[in-house]
């Protein structure tokens, strides 16, 4: 009888997006995938090691896990992703149960550091960075109707504060080619949303064809007659041009919704975060997407208490963001991670000062939010169902202004028809709960 392999994938999408290269080499050696990693017989822990946060969560997954071996229940332990990457012979150490630790250069080595802990071997397994795929074959894992196109990996900007160069290395595009050939694949499963990813998916194609492709690549994708939505995360504020954003205006199934980190508005402080532009840049760019892309959701990413940040530039960074009124806003207390330069600056901030100022900015948010959704109240929206809520006795779903996993949620009611994931429908909100809103279905879809 095969062995039963099971999965837990942790942090961000594109770690999300390795596990299921490695998911499918497990799958075709004629390993048995289970969905609940505590009835396998290997867990495979796909880690992330971005911040500190992101370190603790996977710690504890491994320490659960650990105990469940110990108890006899699962015979054996696999540590893959950015935390294995990134602590190789610390992993190996403090976590004596776990019987293979794997650098992202040797995921496509699973197959064989499986067989190699079924004899008994203790396997560290580490390779190149660039050794890593970003063209193999790949078992989805999230809802059958929306898939991650990972299109380029690693990255060359060397923020201050981030280790993920140090981690997962140089920026590299995928071919276009190959792109589409996948995106077309997973079209052709019942792929209806498409979400682009990458470190930086402004930066897309400057390394193999000499300038940004991101443009091109979305022309192309919106080719594809089975897609419906295409969504980009992860633009960097710089390399956002007119040319893409013309292309998001003027594609409809391109949804007008752009993730775009600033991480700060403080000139000087984005210069110590090595980063471009300053507080009056940042306006003319956001100012000059809405004008561009009338009706866009804009997301952002905010950081408080890098190092050196006074309280006059954490209230203009609060100022900032009340005039600005970001449709979604994410807010992070900086992490001083090893190896950074950021980590060994002067004038490191207390925990507790870094965490007030980031709780003050997602209060401010809040009341955006709040003031934001019930303008939507009496509203009809369409909506993709993602499944049935048993406790609220009603079905919820997100617009194309929610990216999944990450935004809110719309929950409503379908009386007399059931509803099935990946259903289009139109919603009326009628009601709204701080992030998430609350409708009825009036109409279907046609598309």
């Amino acid at each position: 009888m095969a062995l039963r392999v099971g999965m837990v994938s942790l942090g961000c999408a594109k770690n999300q997006v390795d596990a299921e290269r490695m998911l499918y080499k497990i799958e075709e050696a004629g390993y048995q995938l289970v969905g609940d990693a505590a009835l396998s017989d290997i867990v495979i822990i796909n880690t992330c090691g971005f911040i500190e946060s992101a370190k603790q969560e996977a710690i504890e997954t491994i320490l659960e896990f650990a105990a469940l071996k110990g108890e006899g229940r699962i015979k054996k332990i696999v540590i893959t992703g950015c935390l294995a990457e990134r602590y190789r012979e610390e992993v190996s150490k403090l976590i004596p149960e776990a019987d293979a630790v794997v650098g992202i250069g040797c995921n496509g080595d699973i197959v064989s550091v499986l067989e190699r802990i079924e004899q008994g071997e203790t396997v560290q397994a580490f390779g190149e960075k660039d050794a890593l795929s970003l063209t193999d074959e790949r078992v989805q894992t999230t809802l059958s109707f929306f898939s991650y196109l990972k299109i380029a990996e690693g990255c060359d900007n060397c923020c201050s504060y981030c280790a993920i160069p140090s981690i997962r290395g140089r920026f590299r595009s995928v071919p276009m080619e190959t792109l589409i050939a996948e995106a077309e694949k997973l079209a052709g499963n019942g792929v209806r949303e498409l979400i682009l990813i990458a470190q930086d998916t402004t930066r897309y194609g400057t390394d193999i064809y000499g300038k940004p492709m991101l443009p091109e690549l979305l022309k192309k994708l919106c080719g594809i007659d089975s897609l419906k939505w295409i969504r980009v995360l992860y633009c960097y504020p710089e390399r956002v041009t007119d040319e893409l954003l013309d292309v998001i205006a003027g594609e409809d199934k391109i949804v007008k919704y752009m993730d775009l980190p600033i991480q700060h508005c403080d000139g000087e402080i984005l210069r110590r975060m090595n980063r471009s532009g300053d507080e009056a840049s940042l306006r003319k760019l956001i100012a000059r997407i809405r004008e561009k892309v009338p009706g866009i959701i804009l997301r952002t990413t905010i950081m408080t208490g890098f190092p050196g940040e006074t309280d006059e530039q954490f209230e203009r960074l609060a100022e900032f963001v009340n005039d600005m009124e970001f449709d979604r806003l994410g807010c992070f207390a900086f992490s001083a991670e090893e190896g950074t330069a950021a980590a060994d600056m002067d004038g490191q901030l207390d925990e507790d000062v870094k965490e007030h100022r980031a709780e003050v900015i997602m209060d401010q948010q809040m009341l955006i939010t709040v003031r934001k959704n019930g303008e939507l109240v009496g509203k009809t929206i369409e909506v993709v169902t993602e499944g049935f809520d048993r406790y609220g006795e009603c079905y919820f779903g997100r617009s194309a202004g929610d990216a999944p996993e990450i935004d809110g949620k719309i929950f409503f009611t379908s009386p007399g028809k059931r509803q099935v994931p990946g259903k289009f429908l139109k919603i009326k909100i009628t009601d709204m709960m701080d992030y998430d809103l609350i409708g009825e279905v009036c109409d279907e879809s046609s598309k």
